[in-house]
């Protein structure tokens, strides 16, 4: 009978910084990637993100790797909703759009007087 799989917490954090790494390159190249194997990657990283990680690993895997904060926050968003998300950045983001579709607004007005 084959001995049954140990994770060390250290290898368990290893797993889960090189699939975040790996997540993070391929989110962030320009180059054409195969679907199957982008979902085999997400899957792997969310069983590893599963895992017992200890909260400061995680944390530091969450702060470095935005797509793995994502894929994270995704995982989370009935127990949580965006909590990870800057609040400043979507703030700022929805006063830009505002502030883009008023210029719209007042483009057509002087257009149809």
């Amino acid at each position: 009978m084959p001995a049954p799989k140990v994770q060390t917490p250290r290898s368990v954090v290893n797993t889960a910084v090189a699939l975040a790494h790996l997540l993070e390159r391929i989110d962030r190249s320009g180059d054409p990637i195969d679907g199957a194997q982008y979902q085999i990657v997400v899957s792997r990283l969310k069983s590893a993100l599963a895992a017992n990680l200890p909260d400061t690993a995680l944390a530091a895997v969450l702060n470095t790797y935005p797509s793995t904060a994502e894929l994270y926050e995704n995982m989370h968003y009935e127990l949580s909703g965006l909590s990870r998300s800057s609040l400043e950045s979507a703030v700022s983001a929805e006063m830009q759009t505002a502030e883009l579709l008023g210029k719209f607004t007042l483009r057509r007005r002087t257009r149809s007087e």
